[in-house]
């Protein structure tokens, strides 16, 4: 598995380019897209020119794309790759609050 070397800002970035990708391929002009996803243009034109943009507006962003369900994958935990790791998984209870 190759590790995943994007900085926050580097990510950011690659998501901002991907919706203009994505709205340019669906033919919207941004007040279109803004109008559907419910955010408003300012916000679509700052995300896709810097990648700044609020989760909520980011999430509204992706649901008028159809494309909610592509964030079900982040905070999942880790799949177990031993039986031993399933097991300790099933068996142990999530901590209440960090240590650290």
């Amino acid at each position: 598995m190759i590790p995943n070397l994007l900085t926050p800002r580097e990510t950011q970035r690659q998501l901002a380019s991907r919706c203009k990708n994505l709205r340019l391929n669906a033919g919207y002009k941004r007040t279109t897209l803004a109008q559907r996803a419910g955010v408003s243009e300012a916000s679509l034109k700052r995300f896709e020119n810097s990648g700044e943009i609020s989760l909520k507006n980011l999430l509204r962003l992706t649901h008028a794309f159809g494309r909610l369900q592509d964030f079900s994958a982040i905070f999942q935990p880790a799949e177990a790759k031993t039986l031993a790791e399933l097991k300790l998984g099933v068996d142990s209870n999530t901590p209440k609050r960090g240590r650290i």
